[in-house]
């Protein structure tokens, strides 16, 4: 008796979600990579692209703007302690290896290369590390465990986020279809982070700036979002990520405004103030 080859059925999984009418995260096999960091440069004045290359990247799975892997880093006595691949999974040591996540924001397979990119911040374990680090430096990459699959088939779509959201959303807009229509609304600190987004025509970019006020504080973002007036007969579906404390008038305003099914909206907090390596589990 044959025994069924289920490897590839995420990606049956994934093409069932896009024919669909509800957003779903799917997931996928989940790997550990060893990478070499090509090179690095900035985008804009606030983001800093890592592209990472080398033989490891092959079989790379990229299907959503949302996904995410983790950099693995060197404890404090400067031992590695990476999982172990089991199967399609990882089996994590305990306690769990010093590590960050980033959006995954280009996979090009082709050219062998995943770019991500970092927001520099003192102090920062990754930022610090990418600023400094050299073309051909190995790093481990782990990941994407998954991503949201978002069908084309809602009427609108919003999108918002600060800076860390805005290698996400640039993909999102990349990945949308060309015929989509919505918003997309990204606070920075001034026009200098400001950068050239991919965006469908329908698709409106607003970019807010927050000026002198520190990263994370004030409700212009949820000011703005909060103001758009989704037609009562189209099916719009909501991602948002960002500062935890931020997001919270949005979420309220999904449930209570918009009262969208769970599956037609997703918001995240990417950082928290004062909290380092954040985790957020909504």
């Amino acid at each position: 008796m044959t025994t069924p080859d289920h490897r590839d059925r995420h990606l049956a999984r994934i093409a069932e979600v896009r024919a669909g009418r509800h957003a779903e995260k799917v997931g996928y096999p989940i790997r550990i990579r060893r990478v070499e960091v090509v090179r690095t440069a900035m985008v804009g004045s606030g983001l800093l692209r890592m592209t990472l290359g080398g033989a490891g990247t092959e079989g790379f799975e990229a299907h959503a703007p949302d996904e995410h892997v983790k950099l693995l880093f060197p404890e404090p006595d400067g031992s590695l302690r990476l999982p172990e691949q089991d199967g399609a999974v990882l089996r994590w040591p305990r306690p769990s290896p010093t590590s960050r996540e980033y959006t995954v924001r280009r996979y090009d397979p082709e050219a062998a290369e995943i770019d991500i990119d970092i927001v520099p911040h003192a102090g920062g374990l990754a930022a610090d590390w990418a600023g400094t680090v050299q073309p051909g430096a190995v790093v481990h990459v782990a990941g994407p465990p998954g991503g949201l699959i978002v069908p084309a088939t809602y009427d609108r779509y919003l999108l918002a986020g600060d800076i860390t959201a805005l290698p996400a959303i640039a993909r999102w807009l990349e990945e949308l279809p060309s015929a989509a229509k919505g918003w997309a609304f990204v606070e920075v600190a001034d026009a200098s982070q400001e950068i050239d987004l991919s965006a469908p025509e329908g698709v409106e970019v607003r970019w807010l700036h927050r000026g002198e006020r520190p990263p994370g504080t004030g409700d212009a973002l949820a000011r703005a979002v909060t103001s758009v007036t989704v037609p009562e007969d189209e099916r719009v579906f909501v991602w948002a990520a960002g500062e935890a404390g931020q997001l919270k008038p949005l979420r309220r305003w999904v449930r209570d405004e918009l009262r969208l099914d769970r599956a037609d909206h997703d918001i995240t907090g990417y950082w928290k103030r004062g909290v380092a390596d954040f985790d957020d589990d909504h």
